[in-house]
């Protein structure tokens, strides 16, 4: 029987275990990315201030914390979009957005040997990450097509298959100047042609 307030025990967490949970994700997130998803976990847990004992009720297996990992940085990367068409013009806010993304992509990569193994033949826990990238991109774009800032013919998918095609045309070893360089390109085909 699982014991209360564990995952999978059907009822809601403590608050000291989600708080728990939460920094586990959060150390595991800063390793990642200082380094890749091969970090001790022993180290994990150090950081997040918690016992091996508690990650391991948390994320039973490596391959579970790199899945709780890649899913709050998704998560982040699309809530991200909402918050920056907020705060800047559409164009602007697509840039910063590219550049939050890539971020997103270059954690993504250090765990990727990880989240391949916990997937195995299933595919990915996430099977619509492209969709919900897609839909930030569209959100932002829809409000810069409204205020005449984007061209009216350009879809969501259309600037995801770019934005994709940059970061994979790049990824063994491009430089992050190119990169740049590369989404300015992508910002500027969706401004208006001059007639």
């Amino acid at each position: 029987m699982t014991p209360p307030g564990t995952p999978g025990d059907g009822r809601p967490a403590r608050a000291d275990a989600r708080r728990n949970r939460e920094k586990l994700v959060a150390a595991a997130r800063a390793a990642f990315t200082a380094a890749d998803d091969t970090v001790p976990l022993e180290s994990v847990a150090r950081d997040a201030g918690v016992g091996i004992g508690t990650l391991y009720r948390h994320f039973p297996t490596r391959e579970a914390l790199v899945e709780a990992v890649y899913a709050a940085e998704l998560d982040d990367v699309v809530q991200s979009a909402s918050t920056l068409a907020d705060r800047h013009p559409p164009e602007e806010a697509l840039r910063a957005w590219m550049d939050r993304y890539g971020e997103f992509v270059a954690a993504k990569r250090g765990m990727i040997a990880t989240l391949r193994t916990g997937w195995g033949v299933t595919g990915p826990p996430t099977p619509t990450t492209r969709e919900r990238i897609t839909g930030a991109i569209g959100e932002i774009l829809s409000r810069g097509t409204r205020s005449g800032v984007f061209r009216a013919d350009v879809e969501p998918d259309d600037v995801t298959a770019m934005i994709l095609g940059i970061f994979l045309a790049t990824s063994a070893g491009g430089a992050p100047e190119q990169v740049g360089r590369l989404l300015d390109l992508v910002v500027d085909a969706l401004l208006p042609k001059p007639e």
